[in-house]
């Protein structure tokens, strides 16, 4: 790919994802929190991984089309924030009337936008979004995850204001779709309230613990939407190589999870890391030790395994050869030697550039809609100067950040 190319991983598809940060939900409701888009459809994400991992726990491997599900996740958030603002109700009438129509449009709206998505995007998002007989595994699995994600969101409305009208009547519709799912393993575990709602609820507290939390900021981002824009960016870098879809696949899921340790210690900055020598380090160790101590007796021993292998070196690239973990490749040795299923490749390289981007329009987006402070400017003068010219193999995260930049209000580019 050449330096002038068009990327996969584009402003203008970033932009109209991040822009879901912005969408809130329950906003005809009193709810005590800001419910937004972007975070429910992280959740959901989470919650689908435990659905197909379940699925293939009971039935046996195969049974999920996992590069279709982390894409089918995409194209229902994409779908979702041209839609946006319409009711539950009103949208599911609408698509059962005028489906085939509805989508039609939302293709003619999203097709500027995704053509330049290597791989085959665009074809397979019309197909999952107009052919009933697509996919059809994994839209079930992600319809039973929107409905799990969209409850939890629920009983929390409903515990503060359940004297509300029509209350009961969301509660029994929710109720009644989940019950039209419960053939699926995971829903059935998850209505017990037990140990794997036990971690999908640990996961949906990341949704409390705001980014960036020394500064005011429009929007107000949370720490597990971060890491879904990361395992989205990651996503579509990786369409712009040669990656093998099983190392696609885990490149989205060690985003997805790679903050999965802050549920347990919180957020602590780059600043105060790299402070004091070896802090790093240390606290490396401790989050190992709460996953160790929280996350494990929750979830199945092979689970967990992989939820390790996602967290434990989150920035590094990886890959698992004779049974051995091994760390410190570099991305031209990932693909030459490791680029098989068989070595469960990762590009932690890539994801670590996805997630300095996603904290770059953090800042950068607050800062357009005229919300500013230090800690904001400090962070994009630091980040702009590390990454302006980030490149991992024919991946140009630096013209992203060059992109982004350049949007900024004058008087706040440096460098």
């Amino acid at each position: 790919m050449s330096q002038d190319s068009p990327q996969s991983l584009n402003l203008e598809l970033v932009e109209l994802i991040f822009g879901s940060a912005s969408i809130r939900r329950w906003n005809d409701q009193i709810n005590p929190m800001e419910f937004t888009e972007l975070d429910k459809q992280a959740h959901k994400m989470i919650i689908a991984w435990a659905l197909a991992r379940c699925e293939e726990d009971k039935r046996g491997p195969g049974q999920v089309q996992w590069l279709m599900l982390v894409e089918g996740a995409l194209f229902e958030l994409l779908q979702r924030i041209i839609l946006t603002d319409i009711k539950p109700p009103v949208f599911h009438r609408m698509m059962a009337e005028n489906g085939e129509q509805l989508n039609q449009w939302v293709l003619e709206q999203l097709n500027p936008l995704v053509r330049q998505v290597r791989g085959g995007f665009q074809e397979r998002m019309r197909a999952y979004l107009t052919e009933p007989r697509f996919a059809v595994r994994e839209k079930r699995i992600l319809k039973a995850a929107h409905y799990l994600a969209t409850q939890w969101e629920f009983n929390i409305l409903y515990q503060l204001c359940p004297f509300i009208r029509g209350i009961e009547q969301i509660k029994g519709e929710i109720e009644d779709q989940l019950e039209d799912h419960i053939d699926l393993i995971g829903v059935q575990k998850i209505a017990l309230k037990r140990k794997t709602y036990g971690f999908l609820d640990l996961c949906a507290q990341l949704r409390f613990q705001k980014r960036w939390s020394q500064s005011p900021r429009i929007p107000a981002t949370s720490v597990l939407g971060h890491m879904l824009m990361v395992a989205i960016m990651t996503y579509l870098a990786l369409c712009d190589t040669d990656a093998c879809e099983q190392r696609i696949v885990n490149g989205f899921q060690g985003a997805l999870f790679h903050d999965l340790p802050e549920a347990l210690t919180r957020d602590i900055t780059s600043p105060v890391k790299n402070a004091v020598e070896g802090l790093a380090e240390s606290i490396k160790k401790f989050e190992n030790l709460q996953m160790e101590e929280k996350v494990m007796p929750l979830v199945p021993p092979h689970w967990y395994r992989d939820l390790s292998y996602f967290t434990d070196n989150e920035f590094e690239n990886r890959a698992i050869v004779e049974g051995r973990l091994r760390t410190g490749l570099s991305f031209q040795e990932l693909g030459e030697r490791y680029n098989e299923a068989r070595f469960q490749p990762l590009d932690g390289e890539v994801v670590c550039c996805a997630d300095k981007l996603a904290a770059f329009i953090e800042a950068v987006e607050s800062m357009r809609n005229g919300v500013t402070s230090r800690h904001l400017q400090e962070g994009v003068d630091r980040l702009w100067k590390e990454y302006k010219e980030c490149r991992v193999g024919p991946v140009d995260f630096g013209r992203l950040f060059a992109d982004f930049h350049n949007l900024l209000p004058e008087g706040r580019r440096n460098g």
